[in-house]
């Protein structure tokens, strides 16, 4: 999905873990044929869950996970700002449609007065946090459980089904020092977090 960056964006406070469901489900409504809410299709712009990717080893097995990376929170962005006392009625009726949706709690931005039109985020918090919503696409981060002195098991190469001992962790290279011993001498190795799994 192409992200835009034009309008006014907003963070919606939704029950935790029904994040997809909702932006599901606005988008769904979004899209019905009703002629009320043709004026709001061109109002509310893009319903965004930004994702994390995240790789780990369970049983000798790749899997990957995604989650989003805000829980409990969707963002919306729309042409106008928003709110029960914007300047136009369709910032208005679309405050409305939002709310009205099954899930939606609140509007984040105005934390001293929840009646009051929400604060849209900056462009600058925006590209943060939808830099996310782009993990999909790039290679999965691995979920690192490993800590150095931790044994583990090789599970790919040469040295497969070997047990090693972690020396050092590199996080910008996802990679590990290991130790393994063979034929009673200690022998350096650097393998891919996926390289092994815990014992």
């Amino acid at each position: 999905m192409e992200i835009v960056m034009t309008g006014y964006w907003y963070i919606v406070q939704v029950y935790t873990g029904h994040e997809k469901k909702i932006q599901s489900n606005l988008e769904r409504r979004l899209s019905s044929d009703s002629d009320s809410d043709k004026e709001l299709q061109d109002e509310i712009l893009q319903v965004n869950v930004p994702i994390s990717t995240t790789v780990k080893n369970e049983d000798g097995k790749r899997k990957v996970r995604s989650s989003p990376t805000y829980p409990g929170y969707v963002l919306i962005n729309s042409r106008h700002e928003i709110g029960p006392h914007s300047e136009n009625s369709i910032g208005q009726k679309s405050w409305a449609f939002i709310q009205e949706t099954p899930g939606v709690m609140q509007f984040l931005g105005n934390a001293n007065n929840p009646n009051a039109n929400p604060i849209p985020l900056s462009s600058e918090d925006v590209e943060r946090m939808l830099e996310s919503s782009t993990v999909e696409e790039q290679e999965p981060v691995p979920e690192v459980t490993f800590a150095v002195g931790d044994k583990v098991r090789v599970i790919e190469g040469p040295f497969s089904t070997f047990t090693a001992e972690i020396l050092g962790i590199d996080m910008q290279r996802q990679r590990l020092s290991l130790s393994i011993t063979i034929f009673g001498r200690s022998t350096p190795l650097e393998l891919g977090f996926l390289g092994v799994e815990r014992l």
